[in-house]
């Protein structure tokens, strides 16, 4: 991950541990719901107490005496988040008292070279919390904190206990990696792709759709450079969707979609574009992320000389909005292509945050105006575009200063964004044009007040 220290929160299902990951890291950021084995992947936040930061790992429901569905992978994921931690956070039910499961997971920790704590959770009154917890001494663990992590009682001092044997640490600058999030349909290879790209598993993969649930954030480096991919839960259409923690699983996707500079929107060789596809294309493009097409399972095809060419331009034509991403042909499952996507992230990310000169943007508009003049309404006014500039980036926002934004159609407003690809480029990104009305008696008077303040400045 980095090296900052990791804690491993751990425990039998719904006892409440990805509560307690909201309390320690601040915020929602664990999809919570009353229902056992809502989480099944490792879920990393980072979390801050007293000046030290650290890693939180929330890691989904762990039982040993059934092999039910995602139970074997969901032990294994636990047994990755405990590999790469220090402290381990050991979560119990204070109504339930010791049970068998947690006896279990308690002799599995034990032989462990880590720091367990033992936390009795849902103790929310306090008359009787100490006494309740007073029960979970039998598991071996030291001494059982009481707390309420639905109310925040006794978190404060669980963050004591996790700290206190850290290593004193130094200032941590901010970091500022490139997020990718890796969006598309239920099914598409999302998670085959993380597990690829970190080389190892990362996300549990299944062949049944939906198996992802939360927007899972992981560190990847590669050649010197540190990338934060986002594994998104599969975005049915909406009717398909059941209300509860698939829905929310829905709305972090779309959260991850927002937070991120680029979206790797994953679409399935085998299958034709469908219908939820170009809605998640125009929503990519609706906010404003750059974007990177991958087309999965390539390696499943039947080819000829004219498969690569017939299929780009298909996808072009139903993606005619995302003509300016980038499209790349992989397999998540051979590996096929993956160290490719890099580059093509590297570009894209350069390309949302770039900023151009309005010197040089001016002269890109000089040169597209006189190639073709701007529209005249019927009545015979002439379009006119005074000047540009460039207002924001991720993405480049341009405001185009005109006569009247009416007199400029979509073809002509269309024109002039492939006039500033043309010569600019912005591959991988998309582009937005404001057009701004500006009479020529506003024009001219500003033009006076720039020449005031030069003549001023130098005198």
């Amino acid at each position: 991950m980095s090296s900052l220290p990791v804690v491993a929160i751990v425990g039998r299902p719904n006892v409440g541990k990805s509560t307690l990951l909201n309390r320690l890291c601040g915020g929602r950021q664990a999809i919570v719901a009353d229902e056992a084995g809502v989480t099944r992947d490792r879920l990393y936040r980072e979390a801050e107490w007293t000046g030290y930061r650290f890693w939180v790992v929330d890691t989904g429901g762990v039982l040993f005496n059934e092999d039910t569905k995602y139970l074997p992978q969901i032990r294994e994921q636990v047994e990755l988040a405990l590999a790469e931690a220090q402290v381990a956070i050991l979560v119990v039910d204070g109504r339930d008292g010791t049970t068998a499961a947690d006896q279990e997971i308690a002799s599995w920790l034990r032989g462990r070279k880590l720091k367990v704590l033992i936390v009795v959770n849902k103790l929310e009154e306090p008359s009787t919390a100490l006494g309740l917890a007073a029960e979970f001494w039998n598991l071996g663990l030291g001494e059982p904190y009481a707390i309420s992590a639905m109310h925040g009682s006794g978190t404060g001092d669980i963050l004591d206990a996790i700290v206190a044997d850290f290593h004193p640490q130094t200032e941590f600058e901010e970091e500022q990696h490139p997020c990718i999030a890796l969006v598309g349909r239920p099914n598409v290879g999302k998670s085959s792709l993380l597990n690829r790209l970190v080389g190892k598993k990362r996300s549990i993969v299944a062949a049944e759709a939906g198996t992802t649930r939360d927007a899972i954030d992981t560190l990847v480096n590669w050649e010197g450079k540190t990338y934060k991919f986002v594994d998104t839960a599969g975005i049915r259409r909406r009717a398909r969707v059941d209300y509860g923690v698939e829905s929310f699983g829905v709305v972090r996707s779309f959260q991850a979609m927002r937070r991120s500079d680029v979206v790797v929107l994953m679409l399935d060789a085998t299958e034709g574009l469908s219908e939820q596809e170009m809605r998640l294309a125009g929503k990519v493009r609706e906010e404003g992320r750059a974007c990177i097409l991958a087309v999965n399972k390539w390696d499943l095809v039947e080819k000829n000389e004219h498969t690569l060419l017939s299929y780009t331009e298909k996808l072009r034509e139903d993606l005619y909005y995302l003509e300016w991403a980038p499209i790349i042909f992989i397999s998540a499952l051979t590996g096929q292509r993956v160290s490719k996507l890099y580059p093509l992230v590297d570009e894209a990310v350069t390309q949302h945050r770039r900023r151009v000169t309005t010197a040089v943007l001016n002269e890109v508009l000089k040169e597209a105006t006189l190639r073709h003049s701007p529209p005249a309404s019927r009545q015979g006014r002439q379009g006119r575009i005074y000047y540009g500039t460039q207002v924001s980036t991720r993405p480049p926002t341009f405001c185009l200063f005109v006569n009247d934004p009416k007199l400029f159609k979509d073809n002509y407003r269309k024109y002039i964004e492939e006039q500033f690809r043309g010569a600019l480029g912005f591959s991988g990104t998309p582009l937005r044009l404001l057009w701004r009305g500006k009479t020529e008696r506003e024009i001219e008077r500003q033009g006076r007040q720039r020449v005031r303040v030069a003549v001023t400045a130098k005198s």
